[in-house]
């Protein structure tokens, strides 16, 4: 029998930043996907790891979090464009003043939260600053 925290570990898209890329276009998804969107049935699907670099193409501060996130706040939501070109919503970790468009970043397994006082801790792909 598995433990729930390793089924949770095993979700690799969650995790690990594992999509699919198609073998035909070369085009990457993040989510993954099961058929790619410009070879339809003749692109074939393999899954891929991707480095979890990129930069940050937009961005907002939250200060009125949503239910649960209320200890985070204020914190930085971004859409974040992966090198390979899939983009993706995350938090980004780290000085508010120093956080611009174009900064570069990488990703980070960080808590996302938990569920209850003593509920179960889960966790997910955060973003920080890449030092220069």
């Amino acid at each position: 029998m598995s433990s729930v925290p390793r089924f949770w570990r095993n979700l690799g898209s969650r995790y690990n930043l594992e999509g699919t890329r198609c073998s035909e276009c070369g085009e990457h998804f993040y989510p993954p996907r099961n058929v790619c969107v410009n070879c339809r049935r003749e692109g074939e699907i393999e899954p891929y790891m991707f480095k979890g670099t990129g930069e940050i193409v937009t961005y907002t501060f939250i200060h009125t979090a949503a239910e649960g996130f209320e200890i985070q706040a204020p914190y930085t939501l971004a859409i974040i464009q992966l090198d390979e070109g899939p983009r993706l919503t995350s938090q980004v970790v780290g000085d508010p003043g120093e956080i611009h468009i174009g900064m570069r970043v990488r990703s980070v397994f960080r808590k996302l939260g938990e569920d209850g006082e003593r509920g179960m801790i889960y966790y997910g792909t955060k973003f920080v600053p890449i030092d220069a």
